[in-house]
């Protein structure tokens, strides 16, 4: 699966996408920050409700594919203007996590 069949998801709200034909081998859900540094994969979709700089530090570090926004979680201006400057891929839901992560799970290839 590439980012842009997560940007073509309907329930999925790409708020900057970096690269969309980027690779996303697998899902990933967690919200704490020290389990995601020390068990999110790289190119892996993370799914959180953590969007906040904090979190893109943990994405950098893991070399994610992108962050989901899941429950309604959002990020601000700020944080979004950080994304971009190191190229982490934003997408927002209001989905609870558990199903986006199915819902791209089932779409990876």
């Amino acid at each position: 699966m590439m980012l842009k069949n997560i940007m073509n998801l309907e329930a999925c709200k790409p708020l900057y996408v970096s690269d969309p034909d980027m690779k996303v081998s697998k899902v990933f859900c967690c919200d704490l920050l020290s389990v995601a540094m020390s068990k999110a994969s790289e190119g892996c979709a993370w799914v959180t409700v953590m969007g906040n700089r904090n979190a893109l530090a943990v994405a950098s570090l893991a070399d994610v594919a992108c962050i989901v926004l899941a429950e309604g979680a959002t990020m601000d201006e700020a944080c979004l203007e950080q994304a971009k400057k190191v190229g982490i891929s934003i997408f927002q839901t209001d989905l609870p996590v558990f199903d986006i992560g199915l819902l791209i799970h089932n779409h990876i290839e």
